[in-house]
């Protein structure tokens, strides 16, 4: 067990940070304050660039996204500003109701996290709310229409603030951890256009208007992940429950579900391309030179994904039958005495 926890660490770059005096877990609230009344963020929309979370809110928000199904859940994040970084030390989830397309904060939640943090200052965890995350079960990491509204709604009252997304379906898959942090624009700014599609990702064919139609107004941040001294306890306990739901599963069989919408989506992918190139062929209108390559090119990324994914879940059946068949049974040696 400890094997896999240090496996799940380096895979999603966990690094231990000032084990000795677990800096980044210090809070100086006159030191907040003062950030929050200097407000630099105000002069520039990019002016966050970064997030450090710790590998205990971290685990915490895969674990609720994974209880959450095919249902998106939400929760709310606690920490610091650093600079240009928000520094994620914990997170708590919140009770609401949620589809599958999106979440519902009720005034019960908004009590909720007023008696929470309330709780937390009289014992002494001073950490205000910097963020929320939400999931978006097999549709990758990005903020849709909804989420860009939100986003911008805490930005304008409770700045700063972040806003994160979890695909627990892309992480069973994957096998770490699927994750996005964002912040929106003023409504008046106009980023620069970027045609790098260095940060590519698979999008259903049913959210891509969705997802194309507000790209522009928000942007992404750098993640790291870190732990210290302080998370031992708390990150052991934690992983004795996700590493048994983990080892006790199949990516194959949790995922089969999402695997399956995958491939009918990839389908459509195809058949929507096909059509487009035989118009274009027949002279009507359809993609053309780089924008036709450009388009097979996210169809052969997607299939390419697929196909990865679904050897990463054989090898992880293989591995298991390997080390669990036969588990108790008497050696050759034994049963030759």
């Amino acid at each position: 067990m400890e094997i896999s926890q240090k496996a799940w660490e380096l895979e999603n770059a966990v690094k231990l940070v000032d084990p000795h005096r677990d800096a980044l877990y210090g809070y100086d609230k006159a030191e907040q304050d003062a950030i929050g009344d200097e407000r630099p963020w105000k002069n520039d929309p990019h002016y966050f660039k970064n997030v450090r979370i710790s590998a205990v809110a971290l685990l915490k928000m895969v674990m609720h996204a994974r209880s959450g199904g095919s249902l998106e859940i939400m929760g709310l994040m606690q920490g610091k500003i650093a600079g240009d970084t928000f520094i994620v030390t914990d997170a708590f989830r919140l009770p609401v109701e949620g589809t599958e397309t999106r979440v519902n904060a009720s005034a019960e939640a908004d009590e909720y996290v007023v008696q929470y943090l309330s709780a937390c200052r009289e014992n002494g965890r001073m950490e205000n709310a910097v963020g929320w995350y939400h999931s978006h079960p097999g549709y990758g990491c990005w903020l849709s229409g909804i989420d860009v509204a939100t986003q911008t709604l805490q930005q304008s009252h409770v700045d700063p603030f972040l806003a994160v997304v979890i695909d627990p379906d892309r992480t069973i898959s994957a096998g770490k951890v699927e994750i996005g942090a964002f912040r929106t624009f003023p409504k008046d700014y106009k980023p620069a256009s970027s045609s790098s599609d260095d940060e590519y990702q698979t999008i259903p064919l049913n959210k891509i208007e969705d997802f194309g139609a507000h790209a522009s107004q928000y942007y992404s941040l750098e993640i790291s992940h870190f732990k210290s001294s302080l998370d031992s306890y708390l990150l052991e306990l934690l992983w004795n429950k996700y590493w048994v739901s983990t080892i006790s599963q199949s990516p194959l069989f949790t995922n089969r579900e999402y695997s399956s919408k995958q491939m009918l989506d990839l389908s459509q992918k195809i058949e929507k391309a096909q059509k487009a190139i035989q118009a274009q062929a027949r002279g009507g209108p359809g993609p053309r030179g780089a924008a036709k390559d450009s388009t097979l090119d996210k169809i052969v990324r997607d299939s390419n994904k697929i196909a990865g994914e679904e050897m990463i879940g054989l090898l992880a059946g293989d591995v298991k039958v390997k080390l669990f068949n036969g588990v108790g049974a008497p050696s050759v040696q034994a049963r030759d005495a």
